[in-house]
């Protein structure tokens, strides 16, 4: 490509950027302006025409006269005179509609249509005193109106709307012809520009040529610093010497505007991360609300690395910190696509939590496929955890449902948008239990109930349910049925854990020996189960000495 085409190309679009960002800067101001002062100026006349109506009323109000037809009559005519007075185009049409829409005066010949009608009416109705626009006897038409009380009348002043924006579209054909006009001559002028600027090295390099081309070593081109054809190449060289340091200003510029643009879209991220999203747009338009709280059944997640301390103790900060990074980032993920909203990491431990702001149908079956979809994430961490030869995290996920307290509590200086309450603590207990339990998951029957609610979509994601036990955690009495989930059973867990919610029924009907026989079955299936195991071990032990009459199977937790 030639230079000149080059220098064309570069500097064209320049031209052309600036000439339409000056002619659309003018344009709009002012089309702006004759927009404004039409405006006013049909309103001005709307004014004037309320105010001679007002005065004609009043005149009839002085002299008695308001209780004469006749006289009302000829009020009315009046204004229909003085309406006709005012107006400055054949286009322009005053009339008036009484209370039931009935055309009582025109300024000129005029027919609303009906399907016109009841649009326009219900336009009048509002009482709104701003330019509207409808289609008014076939026409699209611009106008302001006011409803006059004595005549039951809603007066308009209108006019067509190609005539009242006539004035901006002729600017807008000025303003493209211009810009067109402006292009070309830029055009012409640039041509001519580059030419001149190209004709010397034009010479330079025919020079060149010529001495290439017929060998005289004898000729020479003085191209440096002893005549005009030197000292134009010495200046090329200067000024792309100078554009070669304003394109780099030029790119330090720009990377400078990047990484400004990545900051603040980073920072934003980051206010997101303290804040949900949903929570800003919930309480943006209602500050008063952002300390108060509310009572709502949500389902609440708490998921923690098993033995951190002894991972922790096993790598460097550096490794550390990126592991769990990386590890965040997966989890995090998952539930935030699972709708779930991170309430706050608690040292290695995140607490999640579905149903607030924005409440769903399915926020229990949501929390426990983001569980199961977090074990599927771990499982590839875990693969690079191996493949970087770095410590496994294996964790455990508890989940509960039931209702608490949630908002941003805190104060005006500082608050925090989390939940409190009871089933709050069983879910960080579950996950606690999940260590007792040699579970990944455990869920209480809290959640468990929501998903018997939804069979075909918790049928349709192959979720299967296992029932561990009922417990008391530590600090309370009443016992809460625990089960563990899977969305794929290994051929042995298929036939194993059928017997196993068997052996759960007969143990809470106290048949332990056929309890006992059931959990056989599982280990034999499920050899070194230790549900089953646990299970077998309690039957073999209450079949010979039982519990006491009232026991309801329920295991106390001494410890968190």
């Amino acid at each position: 490509m030639k230079l000149r085409v080059k220098i064309f190309l570069v500097v064209l679009p320049l031209i052309i950027v600036t000439l339409s960002l000056a002619e659309i800067a003018s344009y709009f101001h002012a089309v702006n302006g004759v927009t404004r002062l039409a405006k006013q100026l049909l309103g001005f006349k709307l004014g004037e025409l309320e105010k001679y109506a007002e005065n004609q009323w009043e005149l009839l109000v002085e002299n008695n006269y308001a209780g004469r037809p006749d006289m009302v009559k000829a009020a009315e005519a009046a204004v229909e005179m003085y309406s006709r007075s005012i107006l400055l185009s054949d286009t322009e049409v005053i009339f008036a509609l009484d209370a039931e829409g009935t055309l009582a005066m025109s300024s000129s010949p005029f027919e609303i249509k009906q399907e016109e009608h009841d649009e326009l009416l219900n336009y009048l109705n509002t009482g709104e005193r701003g330019l509207l626009s409808a289609v008014i006897g076939g026409e699209k038409r611009v106008f302001q109106s006011f409803f006059f009380t004595p005549f039951q009348w809603h007066i308009v002043i209108s006019e067509k709307s190609d005539v009242f924006y006539q004035d901006a579209n002729q600017i807008t054909i000025q303003t493209i012809v211009t810009l067109g006009a402006a292009v070309i001559l830029a055009v012409l002028l640039l041509l001519l520009a580059a030419r001149r600027l190209t004709d010397p090295l034009d010479k330079i390099v025919k020079a060149m040529n010529n001495i290439i081309e017929s060998a005289d070593l004898s000729s020479r081109v003085e191209v440096e610093y002893r005549d005009e054809t030197g000292r134009l190449a010495y200046t090329f060289n200067t000024m792309i010497g100078e554009l070669d340091k304003a394109y780099g200003q030029i790119k330090r510029y720009a990377f400078d505007a990047v990484l400004a643009g990545k900051k603040e879209e980073r920072i934003r991220h980051i206010f997101q991360k303290y804040v949900p999203k949903d929570v800003i747009e919930e309480f943006f338009v209602s500050p008063e609300k952002m300390l108060t709280g509310a009572n709502r059944e949500l389902a609440i997640l708490f998921s923690d690395i098993r033995s951190f301390t002894t991972i922790s103790e096993s790598m460097n900060p550096g490794d550390l910190v990126n592991s769990l990074n990386r590890y965040f980032s997966g989890q995090v993920d998952v539930i935030m696509n699972r709708n779930g909203i991170v309430d706050k990491y608690i040292g290695d431990a995140i607490m999640a939590f579905w149903g607030a702001p924005r409440k769903r149908d399915d926020d229990a079956l949501q929390s426990v496929l983001a569980a199961l979809d977090m074990m599927d994430v771990l499982a590839g961490f875990n693969d690079q955890q191996r493949r970087l030869n770095k410590p496994e995290f294996r964790i455990g996920i508890g989940i509960n449902y039931g209702e608490v307290t949630v908002g941003n509590i805190g104060s005006e200086r500082k608050m925090d948008y989390t939940v409190i309450g009871d089933p709050v603590n069983l879910a960080s207990r579950l996950e606690g239990l999940t260590k007792t339990y040699h579970a990944g998951i455990l869920i209480a029957e809290g959640i468990y109930s929501e998903l018997r609610k939804m069979e075909a979509e918790v049928r349709a994601q192959g979720l299967r349910f296992r029932l561990l036990d009922t417990v008391a955690v530590k600090g309370k009495i009443r016992g809460v049925k625990i089960f563990t989930v899977k969305r794929t059973l290994s051929p042995a867990e298929e036939k194993a854990w059928p017997f196993h919610n068997q052996g759960m029924e007969l143990y809470y009907r106290r048949s332990f020996p056929e309890a006992a026989a059931k959990f056989r079955e599982v280990l034999t299936l499920l050899p070194g189960d230790f549900s089953g195991e646990n299970l077998l071990n309690r039957c073999t032990a209450y079949a010979i000495n039982p519990p006491p009459i009232g026991w309801g199977g329920v295991e106390v937790m001494k410890t968190k």
